[in-house]
């Protein structure tokens, strides 16, 4: 709301300090503070709410360390979350922005989602809360709407470079004054937006990757092929993010270094001069996604001044599948969901912990009569809580992994 307000005021009244808002670098500084401060100043009221209208946490008894001290605390935090990250886009984001809409709607859509399954366990006092059937039906509708917007939109696109060659003819003189006319073959590079299904492949040279490769060709198989991908890409890893939502700052601290890589790959890809220094997509617009990133950094980060160890208010699944949605439709964006697996790979364990216990105790309970378990708990932060870890240490560790993770995630612009 405030960028084509402050553009009018420059380009009518040239207020000094107005075209300071057609930077992004501006913007994102602006949003990562304003975040910060919604959290901070409007946490403890909300923390007092939930606690008067007792809307904590119902925790069973898992044998864990000190997890029954956990009983009451103020659950459903994760509205604090989707605020500190709603409001500063509003205010300093560019709403004409195919993909600050996109986002704002992940975030909304998959907010809903685990609102509706706190409110249930919490009001309707109902453990299972929401039916997982009824969660993958909004993760898929989500990704159909993400998957279709990216393949039809007239403001997605990506730019391509177009070589051609090109023959040009050089006239010298010579010291006894004759000119001598030479031809030179030259390729000239033009650039041209396009739409496409391309991603990135990291590690690889040359790394764009068509998925209408696949299928021909053809329009429509390789827009529903990409519907598909993305279905698949927000439900991994929105469940990805809500099953490693165990410990107190953990999935805080471990989202962090992840929405902030997504944040200097989205600037990289949409500034025209340093994707083509790093041989990277180009594409027009998504450096706007800077802003979107910074605000999250800020929500999360201020989300951990109430959330650390003790902590006084769990996000609850309103925050945690919105968070795991919101980096999946984001790297969609930029193009760079292959590099989930690297940048998420604590989600990845946490997920494969689960599937590995769940099928190894089911085959081993048809197989033996009782079920045996490749881990003492799942989800893995819990398998290390089991051990005698304390939690904080676990979280710092996951937090330092996620942060090499990161780095990695980096480099791959250079290794190929």
């Amino acid at each position: 709301m405030l960028y084509p307000l402050f553009k009018y005021l420059n380009e009518t009244f040239d207020l000094p300090g107005a075209g300071m808002f057609q930077y992004i670098s501006f913007r994102a500084a602006l949003a990562i503070i304003i975040a910060l401060l919604i959290v901070i100043f409007i946490g403890k009221p909300i923390i007092r709410a939930l606690q008067r209208h007792q809307i904590g946490e119902s925790i069973r008894d898992l044998g864990l360390q000190g997890q029954l001290d956990k009983k009451g605390t103020p659950t459903m935090g994760g509205v604090l979350i989707l605020l500190a990250i709603l409001i500063p886009i509003l205010l300093v984001g560019r709403l004409d922005n195919i993909y600050i809409v996109l986002m704002i709607v992940s975030t909304i859509w998959c907010g809903a989602i685990g609102f509706l399954d706190d409110y249930i366990k919490v009001f309707r006092h109902n453990k299972e809360g929401l039916n997982g059937r009824f969660k993958i039906v909004g993760q898929v509708g989500l990704g159909i709407i993400v998957g279709s917007v990216m393949c039809f939109s007239d403001a997605v696109v990506v730019r391509d470079h177009i070589t051609t060659p090109v023959e040009e003819q050089v006239v010298t003189t010579t010291e006894s004054g004759d000119e001598l006319v030479t031809t030179v073959q030259q390729i000239r590079i033009e650039p041209t937006e396009s739409k496409t299904t391309k991603t990135t492949i990291p590690f690889i040279k040359d790394n764009e990757f068509d998925y209408g490769w696949m299928v021909g060709g053809n329009r429509t198989l390789a827009w529903i092929l990409y519907v598909v991908v993305a279905i698949f890409v927000v439900t991994a890893v929105s469940n990805g993010a809500n099953l490693t939502d165990g410990l107190d700052g953990l999935l805080t601290g471990v989202s962090a270094p992840i929405i902030f890589v997504l944040g200097i790959l989205a600037y990289l890809s949409g500034h025209v001069v340093y994707a083509d220094y790093l041989n990277i997509m180009y594409i027009p617009g998504s450096g706007e996604l800077v802003v979107f990133a910074a605000a999250m950094i800020g929500a999360l980060i201020g989300f951990l001044w109430y959330n650390s160890f003790p902590a006084q208010i769990f996000m609850g699944d309103t925050g945690s599948l919105a968070i795991g949605g919101i980096i999946a439709v984001f790297a969609l964006c930029i193009r760079k969901e292959l590099l989930l697996p690297v940048m998420c790979g604590i989600f990845l364990a946490e997920a494969v912990s689960v599937m590995v216990q769940v099928s190894y105790f089911k085959y081993t309970k048809r197989k033996y009569g009782e079920g045996r378990r490749v881990l003492l708990m799942s989800p893995l932060h819990h398998h290390y809580q089991k051990q005698g870890t304390f939690e904080t240490k676990v979280m710092m560790r996951f937090t330092i992994i996620s942060l090499l993770l990161a780095a990695i995630s980096l480099i791959t612009l250079k290794i190929r």
